[in-house]
């Protein structure tokens, strides 16, 4: 043996064969760890894409099952008095806004007017969309006239409806809402579409931000059995 050349035991060889095959299991377990958790989070981020998209032309569950076009009259942009329950026969997509809201309305109005627009000469022939407002002490026929032709929502088949506040409340009422008015006055904003079958009862809810256009086009369509 050599000069400097270290010496083992056999104890020392055995302890270091001991190690070495301690550190390739241990390092077989972690890359084997790594590999299935790798897949997992693989299949999760495949699920929640396939959940995603298909989200995209689905609403929500519908907030009320009684008659939303119920025996109720109220007045239109042109002051002409319309009775929800003529309604019945095609869709009707719902939206609650006022005509002096900060911005939130806006958007509202802003998505429905994209979804006229998707929808083409069907608005009107085949479904109809409805926005009435929730302010109904303060906006009348020529508020809302005005509204809609400032928000290019002006448009054949679009009724923005005003009437008695106890009207519109017992309207509301059908879609399990109540106006709400803040500390400092402002009014509560509803965020929702509400998508009414020919029957009157309520088919489902959309978030507006979270609902391409396209999509709830379509499923306006599919209710009202041209898709």
């Amino acid at each position: 043996m050599g000069k400097g050349t270290p010496w083992k035991s056999l104890s020392d060889m055995k302890t270091s064969k001991s190690k070495r095959t301690l550190s390739f299991r241990l390092l077989l377990f972690v890359s084997s760890f790594s590999l299935a958790v790798s897949l997992s989070l693989s299949g999760c981020t495949k699920t929640r894409q396939s959940q995603a998209s298909s989200d995209d032309s689905v609403g929500f569950p519908p907030s009320s099952q009684a008659d939303c076009l119920p025996n109720l009259t109220l007045s239109d942009q042109y002051g002409k008095a319309v009775s929800l329950a003529s309604l019945k026969g095609k869709p009707v997509l719902f939206d609650f806004i006022y005509t002096h809201c900060p911005g939130p309305c806006l958007l509202l109005t802003a998505q429905m007017r994209r979804i006229a627009e998707k929808l083409g000469p069907d608005l009107g022939r085949k479904v109809t969309f409805v926005s009435v407002t929730v302010d109904p002490e303060h906006d009348g026929p020529k508020q809302l006239l005005d509204y809609a032709k400032a928000q290019g929502a002006d448009r054949d088949g679009w009724l923005f409806l005003t009437g008695p506040p106890a009207t519109v409340d017992a309207l509301m009422a059908q879609f399990n809402l109540q106006r709400e008015h803040d500390e400092d006055g402002t009014i509560a904003h509803v965020l929702e579409f509400f998508l009414v079958g020919p029957n009157g009862r309520q088919i489902a809810q959309y978030t507006p931000h979270e609902t391409k256009a396209t999509a709830l086009a379509a499923d306006v369509l599919r209710v009202s059995g041209t898709d």
